[in-house]
Order: structure tokens, then C-alpha cells, then sequence
């Protein structure tokens, strides 16, 4: 089995993204004309990808098909990058099955899952060959008559909620008592009936669950595997014989967004799964992961220009293009979805060398809440200057929130050249405003009138 390789360093990090605000300067990726940008580490975007293969490569020799959850990053170069990392794709949506195969990913490493597929999605997936995880009973009572044989189907299988509990973000943890996703194994005769549901269906071979992301704990992610595991040990030896084969254990690794080190790793989940469930990783399962924002999320950055600042009740506030069109989350919730914020002068260079002043950093919409962060001590921000606004990469600027019909900003991939220099490519262009017009009914404009 491999070891598990090592993800990118906190140093190397930093002095990547350094390098790449200098010079999206300094290339006029960000100007006064295009006053927000977000730019994507490819060469950190493959060495997370690395470490996730690594780390189950060395903890198993059973088939892992890492399928990427496309709703951490719905970019079709991001995933055309991931699948020639070795990686397919999770699509809960007919959109994101749309980007996955405009992406290249084929059928065979493409997964489904969706609490609410209607006819037209299960047949268009069984058509083409894609797994699809059912969410409900009621699902199934549908593929039922949507499988005339299990001869040549794609593979089936079912969500269940081992209901062991929730982390500390509430909307991110779906193995609570009453989550609406899959079937609830510790309500009065749910487990049963999923028992006898793969009785009646040879042609159900996997079995589906996901207990969560950020803020739940690994330890707490791991109970909701070994909850599934032993599921499937019953369903088989009820069976007798070897129905289910395959294990997707759903994603959800958190991410550290308190500063540049990649905690927890990919290896220390494998690891805790091995001790944990060490009957998952002895080759009788293939397994499927559905990991998203911890690929993603360290490796981007989305820079925004400050365009005033001001002082309201004796605090500093620095008004920049970047806030709830970008950092939602953030916005709404930022006890939960804390992010930093990193301070350069308008050449692109970090500002250092200036006692740090506490102030606010807001964003350009017109509701008082719209702040990426508050009371935050940093070099004094001025007119011109830089902010940087690191670990963005899932979530955050590719999900853009149309508030004040604010543009969806210019997305850049970024790599290193070989004599040193920063080399950028465009993965979406900034929307323009003709677009934003169109998208708004703008060449129907009397059709309330006429």
C-alpha cells in the first residue's frame, strides 16, 4: 500500500498567494476597473488531491472511487482538474451533472445523490450509466419501476441517517435525530424495513451515508462509517451472500480557517477510520468518499480593492468590493463561517511594519451587515490598498449571491512559472453588465405592461 503524501506547507502556502496578489496586480487582474478578483492555486488544488488518494492508499487496497462534490466548487475547469488528479464527481442536481460531463467526467466515476430527484433525473442517470444513491423508501418504490432488470443497471444504493448526532454548526450536520436526509435507522422499525428493502432489491448493492462537515468532529464522522458498516455486515449476512459491495462514506473533512495549516489532514481520517471500522479497509468493500471543501477551500483567495475608509463612532472601517456577493456565509453567520482577512498596499506587497489599528472591514452592499469582518486588528487599511481574503477556494466565489445585482467576479487559476514568475489563467470571466441585465428579463421589458 502507498504512504500518504504530505499537503502543502503553511510556508509555501503564503508565499504562493503572495507572489499571486503581487502580480494579479501588478497584470491588471485587479484595477480600479475590476476592483474584485479570486484566484485558484492549481499546483495546491493537486497536492490536496495527492493527499487524498495517499491517505487511503495507504490505509486499504480496496477500490476508492474519491468522487469530488461538485457543490464546493460548480467550475468546469476545477473539475476537469480534479478528474486528471484521478478524482470523479458527486452531483446532486441535473446543473451539476451538467458541469461534470462538460468537465470530461465519465459516467463510471460520477455518483448521484439528491433528496428530491424527480422521474426525469433518475432516468436520465440510469441512462447514462451513473450511480445513483436513493434518499427515502419512497425512491426506491420509484426505481422500482424505473429498473426493468438488474441486468447492465448502473449501481443503486440507499442513504440511511445513523442519527448519531451533530457537530457545532447545526445546517452543516446531517446525522441529527431529525435531519431531512436519508432514512433515520433509530426511528421505530426503519432499520427493519431497510433490511428488508435490499431483501426485496438484488439489484441494491451500495449503502450511503454522510454525518456531516464543518464542525463536526472526525471522531463523530466516524461513528456514522461504522454505523453504515455494520448495516451492511446485517443486510449481508441476512442476505447470505455479498449484496451490498460498496461503501460511499460521504465527505465533510473541516476545514482550519484560522490559518495556513492544513488541520485535520486527510491521513488522520484515515487513520481514525482504520481503528475505528478496521473491517472497512480489508478489501471486502470497494468504497466511495465525497470529500469537497476541504480540497478546495485553502487554495483560494478573493482580493478586493478598498475603495474608501472612514471612521463611524471612533471605528475605523475600510469599504472594499468584496462582502455578501462573495462570503455569504460569512456575512450571515460569521460566528460560524469566520474567515481572514490580510492586509497589502496597492503595489500588492503585505503591509507590515505599522501598528496594527482595530477595524472594520466591509463589504460593498447596501444592508448594514454586510462586513467580512469586525473589529479585526490590522495594518492600517487606505484607499487603493489590497485585501486579501484566503481560504475561499469552496463556497465562497464560485456560489455568487446576487444581492444590489453586484457582477460575479473574474475567476483565475494561478501557477508559478519555471523562471519564477506567476503565470494566470482565466476559469470564468468577471460577468459583465449586459449579462446581469438579460439574466433580470431585460429583453422582455413590457411584458407586465403590454
Amino acid at each position: 500500500m502507498a504512504t500518504s503524501l504530505g499537503t502543502t506547507s503553511p510556508n509555501r502556502r503564503e508565499h504562493a498567494r503572495d507572489r499571486a496578489v503581487r502580480a494579479a496586480v501588478a497584470q491588471g487582474l485587479l484595477s480600479a476597473e475590476e476592483p474584485v478578483a479570486a484566484l485558484l492555486d492549481t499546483a495546491g488544488i493537486r497536492a490536496s488531491a495527492a493527499a487524498l488518494t495517499s491517505a487511503f492508499a495507504a490505509v486499504t487496497d480496496a477500490p476508492v472511487l474519491h468522487a469530488f462534490a461538485v457543490k464546493a466548487a460548480p467550475l468546469v475547469p476545477v473539475l476537469r482538474l480534479l478528474y486528471e488528479a484521478g478524482l470523479g464527481a458527486e452531483v446532486a442536481s441535473p446543473g451539476e451533472l451538467a458541469l461534470a460531463r462538460a468537465a470530461g467526467v465519465p459516467p463510471s466515476r460520477t455518483v448521484l445523490d439528491s433528496p428530491a430527484k424527480t422521474h426525469a433525473e433518475l432516468r436520465q442517470a440510469l441512462g447514462l450509466g451513473i450511480a445513483v444513491n436513493a434518499d427515502n423508501l419512497q425512491e426506491l418504490a420509484r426505481l422500482d419501476g424505473l429498473l426493468p432488470s438488474a441486468a447492465g443497471a448502473p449501481p443503486v444504493g440507499l442513504r440511511v441517517n445513523p442519527q448519531v448526532g451533530a457537530g457545532a454548526i447545526g445546517a452543516m450536520s446531517t446525522a441529527t435525530a431529525t435531519s431531512k436526509f436519508g432514512v433515520a435507522l433509530r426511528d421505530d422499525g426503519a432499520r427493519e424495513a431497510v433490511v428488508q428493502a435490499y431483501l426485496d432489491r438484488p439489484w441494491l448493492t451500495r449503502l450511503h451515508t454522510h454525518t456531516g462537515s464543518q464542525g463536526v468532529p472526525l471522531p463523530l464522522m466516524a461513528e456514522g462509517v461504522r454505523a453504515a458498516y455494520a448495516l451492511a455486515e446485517e443486510i449481508n449476512d441476512r442476505a447470505g451472500r455479498r449484496q451490498i459491495d460498496t461503501l460511499d462514506i460521504g465527505g465533510g473533512l473541516p476545514v482550519n480557517f484560522a490559518s495556513d495549516e492544513d488541520t485535520p489532514t486527510y491521513a488522520a481520517y484515515a487513520g481514525l477510520l482504520a481503528a475505528t471500522v478496521p473491517g472497512l479497509f480489508d478489501g471486502r468493500y470497494a468504497l466511495v468518499t465525497e470529500f469537497g471543501r476541504s480540497l478546495l477551500a485553502k487554495h483560494g483567495t478573493v482580493l478586493a480593492r478598498v475603495e474608501y475608509t472612514k471612521t463611524s463612532g471612533g471605528r475605523p472601517i475600510a469599504v472594499t468590493h468584496a462582502g455578501v456577493q462573495l462570503a455569504v456565509r460569512t456575512v450571515y453567520a460569521p460566528g460560524s463561517w469566520p474567515l481572514r482577512i490580510l492586509a497589502y498596499d496597492a503595489e500588492g506587497r503585505p503591509r507590515a511594519g505599522e501598528p496594527a489599528v482595530v477595524q472594520d472591514v466591509a463589504g460593498p452592499a447596501c444592508f448594514a451587515g454586510d462586513l467580512l469582518a469586525t473589529g479585526r486588528a490590522l495594518p492600517p487599511l487606505r484607499p487603493g490598498d489590497v485585501v486579501a481574503v484566503p481560504d475561499t477556494g469552496a463556497y465562497y466565489f464560485a456560489h455568487h449571491y446576487a444581492y444590489n445585482s453586484l457582477p460575479r467576479p473574474a475567476v483565475y487559476g494561478f501557477t508559478r512559472a519555471a523562471e519564477g514568475g506567476t503565470v494566470f489563467s482565466l476559469v470564468r470571466r468577471a460577468q459583465t453588465l449586459d449579462e446581469i441585465v438579460a439574466e433580470s428579463g431585460g429583453g422582455r421589458p413590457d411584458a407586465l405592461t403590454a
